[in-house]
């Protein structure tokens, strides 16, 4: 009953604070595709990615700027899927490539192993690639991830996928954090607090998570934003302050 007074007593503050700020439209930009493309060295894909790019007079849309080796990897990704019409077939084999390298332990291993050859690894990625029956371009995409070394990264990769696919169909993800779940009304009220910050036109997906080492109130991360409420954080706040020496001046 604590921890639940505490989560309720944090909402409000936070549903103050969130609507004083907002998201910066700087999230959405056009980005040219040379920009975004990885330097692959299989000549496949750079055919099929590099060289089709789209007519002149037409604008490729990123919806987010994302960075990283992971952020480049999906993007370019991303692209191609949203230019051959199959974004949503894309973003489900792509998924379940990495569900099912997660029940492998095995086969999750050997993803994160660097010394297996290049040889091997392509071979491997496309045995499994034409036994799953996936397209094309996510046959060609995984066997470039694989060529240059960067499995380990495609569960990052994928995260970062899906949250251009979100963007794309105008949905927005948000996490929220607290020790116990929140109650159906507080979920409610914060969903529409974050709807109402976002505006209409994008659909706020709200997911819960669970970690009793914050202690209470709550954690809530939206696009490029944390928002941290939680009892820990203040905790540590309140310690800082406490260890500061006190400067009571000369008299």
């Amino acid at each position: 009953m604590a921890m639940a007074g505490r989560t309720r007593s944090t909402l409000p503050l936070f549903q103050r604070i969130l609507r004083s700020d907002s998201l910066s439209s700087s999230q959405r930009s056009t980005i040219q595709p040379s920009l975004l493309y990885p330097t692959f060295t299989n000549p496949e894909f750079s055919k099929n990615y590099a060289t089709s790019s789209p007519p002149k007079d037409q604008k490729i849309k990123v919806p987010l700027t994302l960075f990283g080796v992971s952020g480049n990897y999906a993007s370019a990704l991303y692209l191609s899927a949203v230019k051959a019409n199959t974004l949503d077939k894309v973003e489900s084999e792509l998924i379940d490539f990495v569900e099912a390298s997660r029940r492998s332990s095995t086969f999750s291993q050997f993803m994160k192993d660097l010394s297996v050859p290049g040889d091997t690894r392509i071979k491997a990625i496309k045995e499994i690639c034409v036994g799953a029956k996936l397209s094309d371009i996510t046959n060609n995409f995984l066997a470039v991830v694989a060529e240059n070394g960067r499995l380990r990264h495609l569960e990052s990769i994928a995260k970062k996928f899906t949250e251009l696919t979100m963007a794309h169909r105008g949905e927005m993800k948000a996490i929220v954090t607290t020790v116990i779940p929140l109650p159906a009304e507080e979920e409610k009220e914060l969903k529409e607090t974050l709807q109402e910050i976002i505006g209409h036109g994008k659909k706020v997906n709200l997911e819960q998570k669970i970690d009793s080492s914050i202690l209470g109130g709550l954690v809530v991360e939206f696009g490029q934003k944390v928002f941290d409420m939680s009892i820990k954080t203040r905790a540590r706040q309140m310690e800082r302050f406490l260890r500061d020496p006190v400067n009571l001046g000369s008299h």
